[in-house]
């Protein structure tokens, strides 16, 4: 049972759903508390959510529980990293090497850490950020205390912190770009004009922003990402046992040796006879029988393949094979049960099987084996549901309560019609409107694009699109869709009124007719945008962001630059720059 909730731990984390490899993994440590690994997976895990804390503790376990295993220096030492206890990672780190001298994630691991440790006793600044010497040194302040509106900030306790943060590292101004007062900031220290809301109406936080700046240690699974392939017949047990006489041992290998050779050569017939020779010297060996069912599989004997692997499987057990080999028992078996599929039409079988290898050991040849006859699956009942007449008969049914007004019914019978046939265009635009009139823009986005996908002439997917984007306030990139689809009609009127409405709104920002909460509520979308922010850490941008406000005839010779242009109109209608 342990082992079962181990092998859904590390599913979870191989789909990266952490929260639930915690607590499968957790369920694991219940009944099997003394098991190490267990503790080096749920630390992993624990890491990937940047519970360092959690991590560190079950680190701790598993390099109490077994001193000599070197994943558990390294479990140990990133979370030490994560934590900013550099000291503590270098030294786990080198523990495990002493261990493990040639070990690659130790090594990488150590040298982060004391990259980590020798740049922590000095003030750090980004290269990459172009913002990092506008904040460097006495300037900062002296520039801040120069200005009388930024002046007064430096009054306010949250403000200094702030500015104290961004100050040790640039890269943590991310943080604080919805503070109205951090964007004043920037204003002077860059020398360009920002457009901000009056006073009165800045949002003042009551406490100081967060400032500390995690960093992402992901650590791997039990067992490592990229184990080595293995051929399919040529297996070699790990430990040979020691009971019998050796030199039928010998002679039984000498007849794998020939099977393997003879299976090389695709002579099946022969090679089936030499592993069975092998089988008869020596029955202590379960790669004979998995060895022996590679081949009937590739006979396409299918029920002798699989019986060969329940013989490997129960015989394994007996002899306490190691895992790997009956997991790559079943794993064959699950092969030959996914070929017999396609006739039978029934996968459950094959995913029951490869589910069960998991459970021994988890291999990714396995799970991605059981990905694909998970997939299989689907596509199966979804080709037996597949129905067009219905699909249409359910799509106009929903028709019928959109025009109600009745538009959760009416998603209803979208999402039925797209069960039916899922390459519909026109349902996909139909339920996009729906969750448009119901308020769910990223569903409604989401259904406009794959009507696109489906069809890019058909227009309806680029009103769709543009609405969405509209009422999202993303009035260009709702310009540049309805543009793209007058592409395909040139006279559509409802993509006309869309651009129409488009550039009205850019031009709001323009002239400055935006409301303070109006140009609030949109600096703020805007910086979130990372188009937005590449253009203003973009050094060329900021120089001609400096010649509009020091050097008008500079900036003339920019602006016939149709990139610079289109660039500062995206400034302009996001509301971060006014040109008057």
């Amino acid at each position: 049972m342990a082992d079962e909730a181990k092998a859904k731990g590390n599913a979870a984390f191989s789909s990266g759903d952490y929260a639930a490899a915690i607590r499968h993994f957790s369920d694991a440590i219940d009944l099997a508390p003394t098991n190490h690994v267990l503790y080096s997976n749920r630390s992993a895990s624990y890491a990937s959510l940047k519970r360092y804390s959690e991590a560190l503790a079950d680190a701790k376990k598993t390099v109490e529980l077994k001193p000599d295993w070197s994943k558990g220096y390294s479990r140990l030492g990133a979370a030490h990293l994560g934590l900013s206890q550099y000291d503590d990672a270098v030294s786990a780190y080198r523990k495990g090497l002493e261990i493990d001298p040639n070990n690659e994630p130790l090594k990488a691991g150590l040298a982060d850490a004391q990259k980590a440790l020798a740049s922590a006793s000095r003030p750090r600044s980004s290269p990459a950020n172009p913002f990092g010497d506008a904040f460097s040194g006495p300037e900062m302040w002296a520039r801040l205390t120069a200005d009388p509106t930024t002046r007064a900030y430096l009054q306010q306790p949250d403000f200094l912190q702030m500015m104290k943060d961004i100050q040790q590292d640039p890269n943590n101004l991310n943080l604080h770009l919805k503070d109205q007062r951090v964007m004043q900031a920037i204003g002077v220290l860059l020398n360009v004009k920002i457009q901000t809301p009056p006073t009165g109406d800045t949002d003042m936080p009551d406490s100081p922003s967060p400032s500390v700046s995690e960093r992402k240690r992901a650590a791997e699974a039990e067992p490592p990402k990229q184990p080595q392939p293995e051929p399919e017949p040529m297996e070699v047990p790990e430990d040979e046992k020691d009971s019998g006489s050796k030199q039928r041992k010998a002679e039984a290998l000498k007849e794998k040796e020939a099977g393997n050779a003879a299976y090389k050569k695709k002579d099946f017939d022969t090679a089936i006879q030499h592993y069975t020779k092998a089988l008869e010297l020596d029955d202590e060996d379960i790669s004979y029988l998995t060895n022996r069912a590679a081949v009937y599989l590739e006979m396409g004997k299918y029920d002798e393949c699989i019986k060969d692997c329940d013989k490997a499987v129960e015989r394994g057990r007996e002899l306490r094979s190691d895992f790997k080999m009956i997991a790559r028992a079943l794993t064959r078996k699950g092969t030959a049960l996914v070929k017999m599929a396609k006739c039978s039409k029934d996968f459950e079988p094959a995913i029951e099987t490869f589910q069960k290898a998991l459970t021994e050991h988890r291999n990714p040849d396995t799970l991605k084996k059981l990905n694909e006859a998970e997939k299989a699956k689907k596509d199966l009942e979804q080709e037996e549901y597949f129905d067009s007449k219905l699909a249409d008969e359910e799509r106009e049914k929903g028709n019928e309560f959109f025009k109600q007004q009745k538009y959760p019914e009416a998603v209803k019978h979208y999402t039925e019609s797209l069960r039916r046939n899922p390459k519909d265009p026109k349902a996909y635009s139909n339920r996009a409107a729906c969750y448009t009139k119901l308020g769910a823009m990223p569903e409604g986005l989401k259904d406009a694009e794959k009507c696109i996908e489906l069809d890019p002439t058909f227009v309806k997917g680029y009103t769709r699109k543009g609405a969405v984007q509209y009422f999202m306030k993303e009035y260009d990139k709702a310009l540049e869709t309805y543009r793209e689809g007058l592409k395909h009609d040139p006279n559509n009127q409802e993509l006309l009124d869309g651009i129409r409405t488009c550039i009205q709104q850019i031009n709001k920002a323009s002239r400055g007719d935006l409301s303070p909460e109006e140009l609030k509520e949109r600096q703020a979308k805007a910086m979130q945008d990372p188009e937005i922010q590449n253009i203003l850490q973009d050094p060329v941008m900021r120089q001609v962001l400096i010649d509009f406000q020091e050097n008008p005839k500079a900036a003339q010779e920019h602006m016939k630059s149709p990139m610079v242009m289109n660039k500062i109109q995206k400034l302009v209608s996001a509301g971060i720059v006014q040109l008057k």
